[in-house]
């Protein structure tokens, strides 16, 4: 439980910083297919390989992909058909089959409906997600932040010596 608040609390650092949208919003996006796919799994690792190789903000994926676990527990019906839907067109057979005769691709557990119907309900959202994440991470920061610095308790608190302190330690050990 303490390392997901510190992730929360981190993630919160984060969207008051001056951290690139398009990190936190990839994050937050691809900590959806995180959440929607099993957990060891050929997905996951090509998710972290993503992560890591563009530079995403790694605790925002994380947190989303906490959360987005949940989420992924409503959407198994709905996800077991569409999965059973595609699994089961014959135009689709020759491909399953030559998948499953590869070396690794069975390990995607593909031929599962759910797994299945996951993925292609991740793959889709994961531009709507990527675009909702952004202009709610732009929002937040030009309404919420900007009245909040604007307070006088965040004038008050900034004047302080615990807040010079804590900004003499955040930039030396981040």
């Amino acid at each position: 439980m303490t390392a997901l608040l510190k992730q929360i609390f981190n993630f919160l650092k984060l969207l008051n910083s001056d951290t690139g949208t398009n990190q936190l919003a990839w994050g937050l996006s691809l900590g959806l297919i995180l959440g929607f796919a099993p957990f060891i799994s050929i997905q996951t690792l090509l998710v972290f390989a993503l992560i890591f190789f563009f530079r995403v903000q790694l605790g925002a994926a994380f947190l989303s992909a906490f959360f987005f676990k949940f989420v992924a527990f409503l959407f198994d019906q709905p996800a077991h058909f569409l999965g059973k839907a595609v699994l089961e067109n014959e135009a689709l057979r020759p491909l399953f089959v030559t998948m499953y005769n590869m070396p690794f691709v069975p390990m995607t557990r593909f031929n599962n409906s759910i797994v299945m119907g996951s993925m292609i309900v991740s793959i889709l959202l994961l531009p709507f997600a990527f675009f909702g994440f952004k202009i709610a991470i732009l929002k937040y920061r030009a309404t919420v932040v900007a009245r909040f610095k604007g307070t006088k308790f965040w004038k008050a608190f900034t004047a302080t010596k615990l807040y010079n302190w804590y900004c003499t330690y955040d930039n030396l050990y981040g």
